[in-house]
Formats: C-alpha cells, structure tokens, sequence
C-alpha cells in the first residue's frame, strides 16, 4: 500500500525580535511551525541566531526559513517598486548581495532550512543585458545557501509565473524553490494562483497563506484580505496545491495589526484545517 503524502502543517509568519521572544507567542497561538522574517540588519547576528534556535528547540517551534530583508529604500507599489526592490536595481545590488548571505549564515546557525526574500521586478526578457545580470547575482546568492546546505526561495508576486520558471531553469543551482503567497500573484496583477501551480507547481517549497484583491487602477497594488474573502479561490487552491506534491507549509500572514489580526489568523487557521482534512480525506 502507497504510505500516504504527510499533510502540510500550518504556521505563521513571525517578526524577529533581538532575544527571539516573538517565538514564545507563536507558541501561545497553539502553532508549531513558523517563518521568522526581519528587515533589520542588526538582528543579523550570531548571538540572535543562538536565541532563536534555542527558543525553536525549547518551545517546540520549528523553524520553516528566514525571510531576509535587506537595507535602502522599499516601494510597494508599480512606480517606484521595480527601482527599489530586491536584488533589481543596480544602486544596492552589491550591498543587498552581502546582507542576503548574512541571512544565510544566520538561517544556518539558528537552523532553519531556507532563506526567502523578494528578488524584485525581474526583468523579463532573456535578450535584456540586465536579466543575465540579475540572474548572475540571485545565483550567487542561491550558491553562498547551498554551500550552507540552505535553500534560497523566491517570494512570489513582482514577476510572473513564467519569468519566474526561467530564472529557476536559467540559474540551476539545484537549491533555488519558491515561497508562493498566491495573493501576491492577485495583488500584483501577474497571474492566478491556480494557474501558477502548473507552470512552477514542482519548484514550490513553502505558501503564505494570504488573500488579496486585484489591482483597480495603475500605481497601486491590490488590496490585502482576510483569508476566503479574496480572489485566491481557497477551497480550491488547496487541493491543487496537493496535487502538485507539495509536502511544505502553510504559513499565515496577515498585514494588520491588533485584535483583528489575532483573531483573523486564529480563523484562517481553522478554515486551513478544515480545507485540508477535505483534501486528504
């Protein structure tokens, strides 16, 4: 008889504090698995790496990845977003580089088994000078994680579901995977989730469990949402994304804060369950 897929576990993102207490409520929430995620490069340190490995193995946390930050200026939108963001624009390449190896070394101290990051608006076009320099620079990256035994994973949603397929096959460390959130796909205008798993469904290691709603107008990304009230489609992206053997995490993320955030990620945790027991039924 054929040993049944094991069913994905779902966690939550957590933000890194210095003396790794952001685990603790993780645990308070009843989960046993997290994304620890940080865009201050002053955490990036061997002393909160040991913090938080110990409080992963004391409380009984397991570490899913690092999401890694980096430094200079952030815009999350379609005008300045393709010149700020990730490993894209030329002016912080180098530096970005070097901090996403620190991640690197942080997730292998701690222990965690990837680092994941948003490259940025990956150029499209394979005869574009510019995509052979981005992909060199994500490749070294990807190489500095594999020598640490760490994945490098792309965060979805600045680029399609296809350009992102040719970075993977173009680059071919063998490490590289994807952190599909699929309500970036919907946010960002650049595909459907669903969709999205038969062009990269094999690459995917890990999701961010999130809803949003598509763009209405042209400088601004869509708007987030409580998961089920967006366009992500829930009840049928998950068995989708079983089909495809995905054997990851189901990572929640919600990008509010105060009461309305602790009580909607207690809901989606429920609705994960209840969509998952159908599925594996």
């Amino acid at each position: 008889m054929k040993k049944p897929a094991p069913v994905p576990e779902i966690g939550v993102i957590s933000v890194l504090r210095p003396d790794a207490a952001n685990l603790k409520t993780v645990a308070d929430f009843g989960f046993k698995c997290a994304q620890v995620s940080s865009w201050d490069m002053s955490l990036a340190t061997s002393e909160t790496a040991k913090a938080l490995g110990k409080a992963s193995r004391d409380l009984g946390v397991r570490l899913t990845a690092i999401w890694g930050g980096y430094s200079g200026p952030l815009a999350w939108n379609f005008t300045r977003g393709p010149v700020t963001l990730g490993l894209v624009p030329v002016a912080y390449r180098k530096r970005r580089i070097e901090e996403l190896k620190r991640w690197a070394d942080f997730a292998a101290e701690a222990g965690a088994p990837a680092v994941i990051t948003h490259c940025g608006f990956l150029p499209e076009n394979m005869t574009d000078p510019e995509f052979e320099l981005v992909a060199v620079a994500i490749q070294e990256v990807a190489e500095y994680c594999k020598k640490l035994g760490l994945g490098f994973w792309f965060e979805t949603g600045q680029e399609t579901p296809v350009v992102l397929l040719r970075y993977i096959e173009e680059i071919a460390t063998g490490n590289l995977g994807i952190n599909l959130d699929p309500a970036n796909l919907i946010m960002y205008g650049k595909g459907n989730p669903l969709d999205a798993l038969r062009v990269f469904g094999k690459y995917v290691r890990a999701i961010h469990a999130k809803d949003g709603m598509p763009p209405t107008e042209g400088r601004h990304l869509g708007a987030e949402v409580k998961v089920g009230t967006g366009c992500v489609r829930y009840p049928e992206f998950i068995p989708a994304l079983l089909e495809c053997g995905f054997t990851g995490d189901l990572t929640i993320e919600r990008e509010i804060g105060g009461d309305a955030q602790i009580r909607d990620i207690r809901d989606t945790a429920a609705l994960l369950r209840r969509l998952l027991a159908k599925a594996t039924r």
